[in-house]
């Protein structure tokens, strides 16, 4: 008898122990979670990671701890090593960008095809659905948890030198591009001279004329002002737009409450939101106010013409098919079925 209650008492304890570390394991929280950001609060972008922290910070009355890291610090200023970063607990947190993820997942060269977002009910016809449902999952697969969406923006090329409104004006400009080799294709095919550098490193190199032009959403263009180092010409052609994810890194996510895990969810769902609405301000109205502001510093803004614009979509149509292939038939096919439907 005595042996048998022995027992009874060893495996009560035994059970209990268990219960005591899966609850210690889980509520184990840091005192501070580093969120990795290319850019800072200045930026619609960096502006998404501070509204994201400060709503989880205020719904977990300060259990989750966020601190920002603009710049990419947390990998040296490398934006393409961003994700492996996360995959290996480098980084807690981070709002990244379909572009710089898109070396360690093909599929999200997706949104770096030329021409195939002609409007914003396109982006969000993707983001917003089956595609963008698809995309998460291989996200997580890939080794991180999304829960929402941002958006860097159109990428808009500009330059010092000229007007551009035909392929043939970007030939022989040296452009800075990021560190993807669809840009590369893409710029090549117009007869441009890409160059692959960091946002860190762009800024000196046009203003040295080290390079001519680059592409970015014009939220960049103004927060960092761009028409200060040389960009005097810009061209509003829409040829790709850069959505953003809002990730936490797996281990982290474990290790949070199922109620934590809820409130940071929808804390990032709520941030998207704004962070998109800030990112398309000026843009998304009729009369594009951004625009006059930017004119008003002394920039040349070209529009083009349905007719001009189809000139670019014909010269990058052999990358588009190209890439096609890469990223997956299937998952392009939905996406342009998405884009063609949207209402």
């Amino acid at each position: 008898m005595k042996t048998r209650s022995l027992l009874k008492f060893a495996l009560a304890a035994a059970a209990l122990a268990c219960v005591a570390t899966g609850a210690h394991a889980q509520g184990a929280y840091k005192s501070e979670y580093k969120m990795s950001l290319v850019v800072g609060t200045a930026f619609p972008w960096g502006k998404g990671g501070e509204i994201w922290a400060n709503l989880v910070r205020e719904r977990t009355s300060g259990r989750i701890n966020i601190k920002l890291y603009p710049g990419v610090s947390l990998v040296q200023g490398d934006q393409t090593r961003e994700f492996t970063a996360i995959r290996q607990g480098v980084i807690d947190m981070a709002i990244g960008s379909t572009i710089n993820w898109s070396p360690q997942i093909k599929e999200l060269n997706l949104f770096s095809m030329p021409f195939l977002m002609p409007d914003y009910k396109a982006i969000d016809a993707l983001t917003q659905g089956d595609v963008g449902k698809q995309l998460f999952a291989i996200v997580d697969r890939a080794g991180a948890v999304p829960l929402a969406w941002g958006e860097n923006g159109y990428r808009e090329i500009t330059n010092s030198k000229k007007a551009i409104r035909t392929p043939d004006d970007l030939k022989g400009l040296k452009i800075r591009v990021v560190g993807s080799p669809l840009f590369l294709d893409t710029f090549t095919a117009l007869g441009a001279n890409p160059t692959q550098m960091s946002w860190a490193d762009a800024q000196p190199a046009l203003a040295s004329g080290a390079v001519d032009g680059q592409e970015n959403p014009m939220s960049i263009f103004t927060a960092a002002k761009l028409h200060t180092v040389g960009q005097k010409n810009v061209t509003m052609w829409g040829y790709v737009a850069d959505p953003l994810v809002f990730v936490v890194n797996k281990e982290v996510w474990a290790s949070w409450t199922e109620a934590d895990r809820a409130i940071v969810r929808q804390a990032a769902i709520d941030a998207g939101k704004q962070q998109i609405e800030i990112a398309r301000k000026g843009l998304a109205e009729a009369d594009r106010p951004l625009l006059k502001e930017i004119a008003a510093l002394g920039v040349t803004i070209t529009q083009l013409t349905p007719a001009e614009r189809e000139a670019f979509v014909k010269a990058t149509r052999p990358v588009y098919d190209k890439w096609k292939a890469q990223i997956g038939a299937g998952l392009v096919e939905a996406a342009e079925k998405a884009v063609a439907a949207r209402k």
